[in-house]
């Protein structure tokens, strides 16, 4: 089992390597962007709360994050060929809660795999996005508080990784081929 966590600023690629990747080893995946815009979309009391944060730009409480990330992870079942973490763990509390979590089920995230993205790129790729997409969280004011709280209380997270030895820095300009040969090379020799 590999359980993979995928990393970098908004707009860095991860949900792009992560569809590769599952397609490549029949990984599971959790999107916990995804996972909350479906809670969002179905106007459930989760995603109420949710939408009060994610409108401002803001991360999501811890304990709410852990709780949905075990239900989703535990549906899978035991025997899984392991799960892509996309947007989770964003801060070191997380990341502890994320090892604590898969070590009372017996696993661990095997990989943090870093997508390292120029910023003045992740704002074209976001403006882009946003205009093909309609999220109403890819506008240039959402964007620069998104990219800020990244820099401030998700980035110290490479330092976490570096020193539980997880850590491997992928330079995510370039071709979608050449990224995913890097990030596919790492994972293969897990």
């Amino acid at each position: 089992m590999k359980n993979i966590v995928i990393f970098g600023a908004p707009g860095s690629g991860k949900g792009t390597q992560s569809d590769l990747l599952i397609s490549k080893y029949g990984f599971n995946h959790i999107s916990t962007g995804d996972v909350l815009r479906g809670e969002i979309a179905k106007g459930t009391e989760l995603g109420k709360t949710a939408a009060s944060f994610i409108d401002k730009g803001q991360l999501i409480p811890d304990t709410l994050m852990i709780d949905i990330l075990a239900g989703v992870y535990d549906a899978f079942g035991p025997d899984h060929k392991g799960v892509i973490f996309d947007g989770f763990p964003r801060t070191i509390p997380q990341a502890v809660a994320l090892k604590e979590m898969l070590a009372k089920r017996g696993h661990c995230v095997a990989a943090m795999i870093e997508l390292d993205v120029p910023e003045d790129e992740l704002m074209t790729r976001l403006i882009k996005r946003g205009q093909e997409s309609g999220r109403s969280d890819d506008n240039a004011e959402t964007i620069k508080k998104r990219l800020d709280v990244y820099h401030n209380q998700t980035a110290p997270l490479i330092e976490w990784y570096e020193k539980e030895q997880l850590r491997h820095h992928i330079d995510g300009l370039g071709s979608l081929e050449r990224i995913m040969k890097d990030i596919c090379d790492v994972i293969d020799q897990l």
